[in-house]
């Protein structure tokens, strides 16, 4: 059978054969395991034409190093490594000495709102054992502290793609460029699609709130199109609620350039995806996600679960980034030894509902290629008739 032919200029720009990049998911399974992104699942997308992105921000530096060696040994085609770069990790006390004991950060109201909600759900509270010091994010650096050590290892290794999952790259831009590496940046309004294109990022990519895990407000139809009119001729690259080839159609036909897809490998083989997890996503419907803070300090799009719902309906005010992740490794923690996987953070998109079995990476992507293929080389579908008539 003869291989599809898909084509755009985002191809040249990355040196692969379709506009297809696997998003760079990190720990979307409550800390029970590391990046559902791994080098396996990144090289499987790679080496089938698309572009594979590791999930970087699970990983201390040494360990990020090791993961794209992995790539490389299981690939020698393009692949790209995803960081969290949030502007406002920590909040104000990254102005600050970190303390001894980094739960002093957490306001006594919201550890104890959180111990009550916990109570109400049979979990007994623990406090979660500490961090290893070569995984542990420091509280201040250039680019928010987060992942400055990271972004030294990815410079380092001449990554060829870098995806600036949250936040803003353009500290590491020159740097970067320097080394001949794709800087992309991922964004959830035209604002910031703009901020990021005027700071030289070489494409964008727009998630819509259908998204699984950080997502913003805005629908990726209306974001994408906007986008475009924006920031053109810088390309953009469209995300969220794309798990088939209609979707990926779709987009294209719309005039973004590529496409970023994460939930539909959620359920793909490769995925360092925890049992309990991945039984959920498959259950889910389309109506089963909803965006929190409860897990990380910002919107995030999970399957939805009653500790959600509880903290939703609590009215605790979620703290800044990183601080809130100090007393979620302890609810975490208590859920763990409680056995209460099913309320672990499980992020997954929108596209959930249509998701129904386990497969290879390769076989996903074949998949919605194809279909993309088939209906974009017919125009339009049989139900859709246009021309203009004299």
């Amino acid at each position: 059978m003869a291989r599809p032919v898909l084509r755009t200029a985002l191809c040249d720009l990355l040196g692969i054969e379709y506009p297809f990049i696997l998003a760079g998911m990190g720990p979307v399974a409550g800390g029970i395991v590391g990046p559902v992104a791994t080098a396996e699942l990144a090289a499987a997308v790679s080496n089938g034409g698309g572009l594979g992105v590791l999930g970087g921000s699970g990983y201390g530096p040494e360990r990020l190093r090791e993961e794209i060696d992995k790539i490389r040994g299981l690939t020698d085609k393009p692949f790209g490594v995803d960081l969290l770069l949030p502007a406002n990790y920590m909040g104000e006390a990254a102005k600050k000495p970190p303390p001894a004991d980094p739960r002093e950060l957490v306001p006594v109201e919201v550890r104890d709102g959180l111990k009550a909600i916990l109570a109400d759900l049979d979990v007994p509270w623990l406090e979660a054992p500490p961090v290893e010091t070569e995984t542990r994010p420091t509280l201040q650096g250039r680019g928010g502290g987060m992942s400055d050590a990271q972004m030294e290892v990815v410079i380092e290794e001449k990554v060829p793609v870098f995806a600036a999952g949250l936040g803003s790259p353009a500290p590491w831009i020159d740097r970067l460029h320097a080394n001949g590496t794709v800087v992309l940046s991922l964004v959830g309004n035209v604002k910031n699609a703009e901020r990021v294109a005027h700071a030289g990022v070489d494409a964008v990519v727009t998630q819509g709130t259908e998204a699984g895990g950080h997502t913003g407000r805005i629908g990726t139809l209306p974001l994408v199109t906007q986008a475009i009119e924006a920031i053109d001729p810088v390309p953009v690259i469209a995300a969220g609620g794309i798990g088939s080839g209609r979707g990926m159609a779709a987009m294209l036909a719309a005039g973004a350039a590529g496409v970023w897809v994460g939930t539909a490998f959620l359920v793909s083989e490769e995925a360092n995806q925890p049992p309990a997890q991945l039984k959920r996503i498959l259950a889910a419907t389309e109506e089963d996600t909803k965006i929190t803070r409860l897990y990380s300090g910002k919107t995030m799009r999970n399957i939805r679960n009653p500790l959600i719902d509880a903290w939703e309906n609590s009215g605790i005010r979620a703290l800044p980034m990183g601080i809130q992740g100090i007393v979620i490794r302890d609810v975490a923690h208590s859920l763990r030894q409680a056995g209460r996987e099913d309320l672990l953070m499980n992020a997954a998109g929108q596209i959930a509902g249509m998701l129904n079995e386990v497969r290879p990476a390769s076989v996903i992507m074949e998949e919605i290629i194809g279909e993309t293929v088939e209906i974009l080389s017919d125009r339009l579908p049989a139900t859709v008739t246009a021309r203009v008539e004299a």
